[in-house]
């Protein structure tokens, strides 16, 4: 693969996306040797099994993956989980030849150090991250001798929600080969008993999943078992490759003889709340619509769909609802609320379906409206007095007319709510500002959810709709006896549905007590309503005996577990020396009870050649997606139809431009013959037939990166990486992970994703991939160019890009409606020239090269023309080198 001087292998943990352990083998071709059956490349994976202890809703899982290198030569294996996002972490292990390395939960800075001495020491490591919309993924490579054996072990816990009258395990499952002993193994224990237990299986059919499925229940236990055979598990009845690959749901619920339930254990406790039975608490709906321009298309589709549930699912004749629509203006459907009538429903459905997007978007105004009406409405009485508000919002994006600065919006809207009812907030698409809606949604007691562009995206939906349908109670307390509990979790919550479930946990002062008392207190649809649960700490003991299940001290981690989970939760809204408090909190337990949070990160040191090696497990959040985290500086690049992107640090502005040239052409980028190096992008697209400028759509196929005075040469296309040092050549793919140093160079290939090259103490490149479909324009992957450090480069640097790497200003006046309402127009004075451009947006794909993150910058038409010096012609070099 690469000759002796890139000698670096890398060690790669992925901290991102279910639950199952399997590896992955590299994608060589055998010798003609005859193998057993499920070896493939020479790579027996003859054991995986994942075992499942449930106690109390709180899981434990450990996904263990046994392999064997039957090959002659030494093989990489890599291991891949994909587990919940709200799961943690706990352990990992490494076993290899009877000889165990285990992974270390520590301070994310403290590993991180860890991780950066290794690096420099020339212990090469990887570290990447990756997220996905419910899993995050975590994976692990490593070289096995021939004739060696390896064993991997992950273990992470999380506790079961509630949701539509079912908790719910969900386990991810992807061998990839056929496994001699494929197991998953579930114990649940439950003191309420257990009501209903299923099992179901999203890639084998029915008759096959009887035959491999057992599951049973009776009294507090059940038990879930899927053991299938090689022959079960291949494809077709004469395939080798395996038909494991989707999704394992097991689903259950326990007995509510009682709405509540304490358990106690080592002067822990936890309380379970669900009440059942009790009438439906009537709704005032306020649903606050995004209808400016970036809406258009699916997302408008898609919106209209979640009114048209919303008027199905939650509304019934008691209810009152209104629409309030946002763009750059605010207009309502009705000016009060209205009661939710078979004549109004149908009128409300005949305004939903006509709705059409345009303008810009003024989230502030419109969230404002429709909060002063529910207010009003409450003043006034025209609404039942036990009745509940809610304000549901649906957006796209940012806002970018009226009040804009998000900090604002979130305090104007947090004084609005005063704490009376909750903002739950719909974000559809890939490119919106999720982390203002969901800050925004926690502070006034409700929740945000991204709703992708998938096809299930209806499905979602209808899962919220379903979820906040049915309130039973709010303004729901829990209280304990005064002077017994302390380090309580959350105890109040404006709400509780239907089909959910309260959890509190906490410690109590006195373990010897002899009875514990715990009191629920809501305001219910006809009366206010008290729950009282008595236990009798000596039954609770001789209950608690039979656990056959039970692992360590379940309920203490069950507390720490909820503790962390809310105090990170807490942190998002918080400043200063309460973010401080709340972080210092989350991170002692987290380290104390060896989880990997967003605080923490798992070192593993594995032996590499007679060396260790040292990497991390990172747990990403909501917006953490890739390997390569773009830092806060100036950014000069050139991606997608080729768009040019220069951003000017001192106006915190940036400005864009397209250029237009036949597929062929070879562009100058960059050339500082200070620093010797030189980068040239040969332009790819469509071939004849369409000659409008305008239309055709052309991107950057392939980059050629030299270094004069490093005598080093770089050929990268969507296909391969081909680097040359003087002499000698090496290649590599896309689908490897791996870093290769020399002196003064360091050149990261990111499997499927992207490449960061490093000058030493000088400028960083970042090459992305963009892999497309086939009905892209171009149908063929393309690349997108990012400079960074810039500032290291010489003053005499030129180029397309280059030319922008020494300080210019510009500034806009005259800013007026343009052509396309939703992008304003505007004059632009740049190098003494006076330009007309339009606001818009480009891509970042520095952070996922499938979705990206938008830019807003000053759009200059005519390829640049006035911007760039001289015209394009001047920058059209004949080759790449």
């Amino acid at each position: 693969m690469a000759s002796a001087w890139w000698p670096c292998l890398i060690l790669a943990l992925l901290s991102g996306l279910a639950a199952s352990g399997f590896p992955r083998s590299p994608s060589r071709p055998l010798g003609k040797r005859s193998l057993p059956e499920g070896v493939v490349n020479g790579i027996e994976v003859y054991s995986t099994k994942i075992s499942c202890k449930v106690t109390s809703r709180f899981a434990h899982n450990v996904v263990t993956t046994r392999a064997v290198n039957r090959a002659d030569t030494a093989k990489e294996v890599s291991f891949d989980v994909e587990l919940p996002k709200t799961a943690f972490i706990t352990n990992f292990t490494l076993t290899i030849d009877g000889v165990t390395y285990p992974g270390n939960v520590k301070e994310k800075e403290v590993a991180k150090k860890q991780y950066e001495k290794a690096v420099s020491q020339g212990k090469t490591a990887g570290l990447v991250k990756a997220s996905g919309r419910k899993l995050e993924k975590f994976t692990v490579s490593v070289n096995v001798a021939a004739g060696s054996k390896v064993t991997f072990e992950l273990t992470y816990e999380e506790l079961l929600k509630r949701h539509k009258g079912k908790y719910e395990m969900y386990l991810k499952v992807q061998p990839k080969q056929l496994v001699k002993h494929f197991e998953i193994e579930a114990d649940i224990f439950e003191p309420q008993g257990i009501s209903t237990l299923d099992a179901e299986a999203s890639f084998i059919t029915n008759d096959l999943l009887g035959s491999a499925l057992t599951k049973s229940f009776s009294g507090r236990k059940g038990r879930v078992s899927f053991k299938p055979s090689m022959d079960q598990q291949r494809s077709c009845p004469t395939c080798t490759d395996s038909l494991l690959n989707g999704d394992f749901i097991i689903t259950y619920d326990v007995n509510r003889e009682s709405p509540a339930n304490v358990q106690i254990v080592n002067g822990y406790f936890v309380h379970f709340f669900a009440p059942q039975g009790l009438p439906v608490v009537p709704k005032n709906v306020v649903f606050v619509i995004d209808v400016s321009g970036s809406m258009h298309g699916r997302k408008m589709e898609q919106v209209r769909f979640s009114l048209r549930l919303g008027l199905i699912f939650p509304v019934k004749e008691e209810d009152y609802l209104n629409f309030i629509l946002f763009s750059g203006d605010v207009t309502t459907w009705k000016d009060t609320l209205v009661q939710a009538t078979p004549e109004n429903i149908e009128e409300a459905r005949t305004f939903v379906k006509n709705i059409d997007d345009q303008g810009m978007t003024n989230i502030n105004d419109g969230l404002l409206r429709g909060i002063s009406m529910l207010n009003k409405a409450r003043e006034e009485h025209s609404v039942s007095e036990r009745s509940t508000s809610i304000v549901i919002m649906l957006t796209d994006g940012d806002p970018n007319v009226g009040e804009s600065r998000p900090e604002k919006i979130q305090e104007n809207v947090r004084n609005a709510i005063g704490g009376k009812f909750p903002l739950y907030n719909l974000g559809f698409g890939n490119n919106l500002n999720y982390n203002f809606l969901e800050s925004m949604a926690l502070e006034n007691h409700g929740l945000a959810r991204r709703i992708y562009e998938d096809s299930d995206a209806n499905l979602q939906l209808q899962g919220f709709y379903e979820e906040v349908a049915n309130p039973l109670l709010t303004g729901v307390k829990v209280e304990y006896p005064e002077n017994a509990i302390q380090d309580l979790t959350q105890s109040a919550y404006q709400h509780f549905y239907d089909g959910s479930e309260i959890v509190v946990a906490g410690r109590l002062l006195d373990e010897d007590m002899n009875n514990f008392k715990a009191d629920v207190k809501g305001h219910g649809a006809i009366n206010d309503l008290t729950f009282t649960e008595e236990v009798d700490m000596k039954e609770m003991e001789k209950a608690l005996k039979e656990q056959d299940y039970i692992f360590g001290n379940y309920i203490e981690r069950l507390w720490a577990y909820l503790t962390i989970e809310q105090l990170l939760e807490k942190r998002k809204n918080a400043h200063g020396e309460e973010k401080e408090n709340l972080t210092a909190q989350a991170l002692d337990l987290s380290l104390k009870y060896h989880f990997v949070t967003p605080l923490t990160s798992m070192v593993v040191t594995k032996p590499e050649d007679n060396e260790d090696q040292t990497a991390i497990a990172d747990k990403p959040g909501e917006d953490t997606e890739a390997s390569y985290q773009p830092p806060q500086t100036p950014y000069y690049y050139v991606d997608g139809d080729p768009h040019f992107i220069i951003q000017v640090p001192q106006r915190d502005d940036a400005i864009c431009f397209n250029v237009d040239e036949d597929p062929g052409t070879v562009l100058r980028l960059i050339q500082d013959p200070i620093t010797g190096l030189t980068v040239n992008g040969q332009i790819i697209g469509e071939k004849g037939g369409n000659s409008d400028s305008k239309t055709r759509k052309t991107y950057f196929g392939k980059l050629g990166i030299a270094s004069a005075h490093m005598d080093f040469r770089m050929e990268v296309t969507p296909e391969k990486i081909i680097l040359w040092s003087g002499a000698a050549q090496s290649t590599f793919s896309w689908l490897d992970t791996v870093t290769v140093t020399q002196d003064g160079l360091s050149v990261t290939i990111n499997r499927k994703k992207n490449m960061v090259v490093s000058f030493g103490d000088g400028v960083t490149f970042v090459v992305v991939l963009h892999q497309v479909w086939k009905k892209h324009p171009v149908h063929q992957d393309f690349l997108g160019f990012y400079v960074v450090d810039s500032h290291r480069m010489s003053a005499q640097t030129h180029g397309l890009l280059g030319q922008f790497f020494h300080p210019f200003d510009f500034k806009v006046s005259d800013i007026h409606p343009g052509s396309d309402p939703t992008k304003p127009d505007a004059t632009m004075v740049v190098k003494n020239h006076r330009l007309t451009v339009t606001r818009g947006s480009q891509k970042d794909y520095r952070k996922d090269a499938s979705v990206g993150t938008k830019v807003a910058c000053w759009f200059v038409h005519n390829n640049g023309q006035g911007l760039i010096d001289g015209v394009h012609s001047d920058y059209i070099v004949p080759n790449l080198f």
